[in-house]
């Protein structure tokens, strides 16, 4: 097995303790000095791996974006049928990495930031843009196209609404009535294909 390299232990390393700080912090108060300190680090070295706090923000966002995407397809790799396909997505978007405090206010804090951040922002872009398909993917299964294309955008935005009520309320011991609720929406809906 080859050795993993310095570089990208290091890089996790500064994006863990970006998200830290980011919770501890927010994001105006999220310094390359504070991310150092609590890596444990210099400064120098942030910007070693970084050209500075928005490149590691953005490294910070792709991080997120990938655990969430990993998450996804192994749930969707896993899934036999239409209607499993559409837990594993409810389920990748509760799963727990993605549903702790921490993680949380990054993503609170990278979704304020990506308004005003044109990499972010595209980030933010191709996660809806995946959800959105992914959706529509297992509803056109159930439903056909018409009603798929509603339905995605009724289940997504359910999705984004019960986690932003818990991550704004800091309600994330709930994770399994958050997913209820999204799979109760889905259930509702009477299967016409």
């Amino acid at each position: 097995m080859p050795k993993l390299g310095m570089g990208p232990v290091r890089r996790n390393q500064l994006i863990e303790a970006a998200i830290a700080s980011l919770h501890d912090h927010g994001l105006a108060d999220t310094t390359v000095a504070r991310i150092a300190m609590r890596a444990g680090v210099s400064p120098g070295i942030v910007h070693h791996y970084f050209k500075g706090k928005d490149d590691l923000l953005f490294a910070t966002m792709r991080h997120l974006l990938s655990d969430l995407r990993a998450e996804t397809v192994a749930g969707l790799s896993a899934a036999e049928t239409p209607r499993a396909r559409l837990s594993a997505i409810v389920h990748a978007n509760f799963a727990p990495i993605q549903y702790s405090g921490q993680v949380m206010t990054a993503w609170l804090a990278l979704y304020g930031a990506a308004r005003h951040s044109a990499e972010l922002n595209r980030l933010l872009r191709i996660y809806h843009a995946r959800l959105h398909s992914n959706l529509k993917q297992a509803l056109n299964l159930l439903h056909g196209p018409a009603e798929a294309e509603k339905l995605a955008i009724g289940v997504a935005a359910l999705i984004d609404g019960v986690w932003l009520r818990a991550a704004l309320t800091d309600d994330t011991g709930n994770r399994t009535a958050a997913i209820a609720l999204v799979e109760s929406y889905i259930d509702s809906r009477p299967v016409e294909v």
